[in-house]
């Protein structure tokens, strides 16, 4: 027979770890797991890197939780790009500051979504008050590591292939090609490594064997020295435009020369140019029945080609139309943005030729020039 002391004993000791229990399961049911407060005793931070999501449906949580982890690698690539300005120069060439932001967000985004290939849903949790629910999502470290370091022995290889091949052909835009292709793996390379950075917990990377900066200053020397424009322009203020448009084109880093005929510096012969570009403008008033303004149409109808086979490798033909309280002012304005827009818009159809990155039209455009009797 039980002593009756033992059996009190025991029924207190059972109603002692249910009240323990039910305090364990109702603590849970109102803080929720660990993970959410940021203690990940089954997921170390030297073993994983983590991010939480919340939201109003499971896989609202599970995004956000990807996008916190994520928001990690695109902090340090941004913060790593200042690195690559002498890139972001050269990319610059008939690019507005939008277009520039894009391409560093398309590179923060390559890389980034490398990254997440690793990424997994470590856990899951539905508060029973609120029914808000809450992901957490994480990567192995070591196992990123692993497929980062393959991927930037990948790199290494196409840049170091594309400056072989860059520095042993004599074909001038083979050249430039293959340097700026090595730069842009590069500056890939340098986004990844960023990652790297993030993975391991010593924030060290894996470092390269080449730098953005000096592969493109070798870019830039080679095409001012070996890459040769010339422009010519006909119709309305034909030498101001010429003058205008060449300014454009060097201040974005494409050689103009002048015309053979034309002494260059210290009276030495011009170089033979390896592309033309050539085209006409017309500005001409505008007669609308506006009380208050007075207006200004302009067109520029351009082809670029290459000397010797007249080989048509890019076109533009753009126009417009400004407003003014005078018509000389009208006519100023009219001119000013003809010069903008004409030389950023060559700027960008012969960078993207030089660089490999468009075709040759197959046919040219629709001109933007009317006959000088339809000028309305």
């Amino acid at each position: 027979m039980t002593p009756h002391w033992q059996g009190s004993v025991t029924t207190h000791a059972v109603t002692a770890l249910m009240l323990a229990m039910i305090l364990a399961v109702s603590g849970c049911a109102a803080g929720g797991p660990s993970w959410i407060r940021g203690e990940n005793p089954a997921y170390p931070s030297a073993r994983f890197l983590t991010g939480v999501g919340q939201g109003d449906s499971k896989a609202t949580a599970t995004e956000r939780a990807y996008g916190a982890v994520a928001k990690v690698f695109h902090s340090e690539v941004t913060a790593q790009s200042r690195d690559w300005e002498s890139f972001w120069v050269l990319e610059k060439r008939g690019q507005s500051n939008t277009e520039r932001k894009l391409s560093l967000e398309q590179i923060t985004n390559v890389s980034t979504d490398k990254v997440l290939e690793n990424v997994t849903v470590l856990d899951t949790w539905i508060d029973p008050k609120t029914r808000q629910h809450y992901a957490l999502a994480g990567m192995d470290r070591a196992q990123a590591e692993t497929a980062m370091l393959e991927r930037l022995r990948e790199l290494d290889q196409a840049v170091d292939s594309e400056l072989e091949e860059a520095r042993q052909t004599s074909d001038k835009l083979a050249r430039v090609r293959n340097l700026r292709r090595a730069i842009k793996n590069l500056v890939l390379r340098e986004a990844h490594n960023a990652d790297l950075r993030v993975i391991r917990t010593s924030g060290q990377g894996s470092p390269a064997s080449h730098r953005v900066a000096d592969l493109t200053t070798e870019l830039e020397r080679f095409l001012s020295t070996n890459l040769h424009i010339t422009v010519e322009v006909a119709g309305d203020q034909a030498d101001a435009t010429r003058r205008a448009v060449s300014e454009g084109l060097i201040r974005e880093g494409l050689p103009v020369v002048g015309h053979m005929t034309e002494a260059g510096p210290n009276g030495a012969a011009q170089p033979a140019p390896d592309l033309f570009v050539r085209g006409a403008v017309q500005l001409w008033e505008v007669p609308v029945p506006d009380p208050l303004f007075r207006y200004a149409r302009w067109c520029s109808d351009f082809t670029i080609m290459e000397p010797g086979s007249e080989r048509m490798i890019g076109a533009v033909s753009i126009g417009g139309r400004e407003g003014h309280v005078t018509s000389a002012e009208a006519m100023s304005r009219a001119f000013r943005v003809m010069q903008q827009e004409l030389t950023s818009h060559l700027a960008k159809t012969l960078a993207a030729y030089i660089y490999g990155e468009a075709a040759p039209p197959a046919a040219r455009p629709p001109a933007a020039c009317p006959a000088s009797d339809k000028r309305r």
